[in-house]
């Protein structure tokens, strides 16, 4: 049986306290503020102890590391949205419901998943924001911008 420790604690807690995937360094930063000093490679063998223990489940995304979750998230149906701007991943509780349709006739779809790519809520406020920014530098088109006075 494994032991329990304070900085395996701290990190399955930062899983469960996220509500969405982590990677690995994101687990480093949210479990460092509850026992410093803590390393990357802690974090790692915490994560395959916790993954072993079926207390934690791994997220793979296509060319991406993987990210971890609490096995209460991994245990009901979802899908995941990753932000293409923070790198950071969300879980989606909506479904597309079944998707045997699609595939050619005589296959069997036995499970399915699905990543939505774009910018998080946070990321595309901060656009809008850098575009309301841009826009009031830049002066205002004259109302017959097509028109071109003859030189």
């Amino acid at each position: 049986m494994e032991r329990t420790t304070r900085q395996k604690t701290a990190i399955q807690a930062a899983i469960e306290s996220a509500q969405r995937p982590l990677s690995a360094q994101e687990i480093l930063e949210q479990a460092s503020l509850q026992v410093t000093q803590l390393g990357i490679a802690t974090v790692y063998r915490n994560l395959k102890s916790l993954v072993l223990e079926e207390k934690v489940h791994v997220v793979t995304l296509p060319g991406e590391n993987p990210r971890y979750e609490s096995n209460t998230a991994a245990n009901h149906h979802h899908h995941h949205f990753q932000c293409t701007t923070c790198q950071r991943v969300f879980d989606v509780h909506d479904c597309p419901g079944d998707l045997k349709r699609m595939a050619p006739q005589g296959f069997v779809v036995e499970r399915h998943e699905l990543t939505l790519y774009g910018r998080c809520a946070d990321c595309n406020a901060a656009a809008g924001a850098k575009g309301a920014a841009a826009a009031k530098a830049k002066p205002a088109p004259h109302a017959c911008a097509s028109h071109h006075d003859p030189a």
